[in-house]
């Protein structure tokens, strides 16, 4: 897969793809490694996730086969992906009855950005999403755990608990929330422990350097 890179004013990658499975892993591991080039390990995980969600929109609601193309772009404290295709068909996020045919990937992609949209191109869409790489990173992850463990409780219960007891429903939900990222780590043919050993790896990473 090769790309092309811009270096000022900002550090930004193109990696043009063909919508297939077999091409979508192919294009993490070369996103991973621009990225890795340009100095980012911390972001590495949640850029390869989000890399992988991207594409595979494309490949399951414009179809297989259909050029695509990536964008990284690194400016600040923030990195932006955006795939772009020339569909003109632009995905929305539901809220209640989402299942995997009507965007589960954008409710992932959402849970893990910090900011994500769409938008019409001249040749079709592009969809984008940002992710944190400065030192404010640890606490956008606070951030976004938390409304990530309120919106899975409420799943769960139809409403998010308040009160004493509260807190405890909180860690239980975020148990639960493991387990089921580990469950879909599996059915994607990843290996969980390695997931988790990655996990904990970042997350002393970030604590030492706190």
């Amino acid at each position: 897969m090769r790309g092309y890179e811009v270096t000022e004013p900002r550090l930004r990658c193109v990696l043009p793809f063909e919508a297939a499975p077999a091409e979508v892993s192919l294009l993490r591991r070369a996103a991973a490694k621009q990225l890795l080039r340009w100095g980012m390990p911390v972001a590495v995980d949640e850029a390869e996730l989000l890399v992988t969600e991207l594409a595979t929109n494309v490949v399951k609601h414009v179809g297989e086969g259909a050029s695509a193309t990536l964008i990284l772009e690194w400016k600040g404290e923030r990195l932006r992906l955006e795939v772009h295709d020339k569909s003109r068909a632009v995905p929305s996020l539901r809220l209640v009855g989402c299942d995997e045919e009507c965007g589960r990937g954008l409710h992932l992609i959402a849970t893990i950005a910090v900011d994500w949209g769409t938008m019409r191109t001249a040749a079709g869409k592009a969809v984008w999403c940002e992710i944190a790489t400065g030192e404010g990173s640890v606490c956008l992850r606070l951030e976004r755990a938390a409304e990530a463990l309120e919106q899975y409780e409420a799943a769960k219960s139809g409403t998010a608990l308040r009160g004493s007891g509260h807190e405890a429903s909180l860690q239980e939900s975020a148990v639960e929330l493991i387990a089921d990222l580990l469950h879909w780590t599996a059915a994607r043919g990843h290996d969980p422990d390695d997931i988790l050993d990655r996990a904990l790896m970042h997350f002393e990473a970030e604590a030492d350097a706190a």
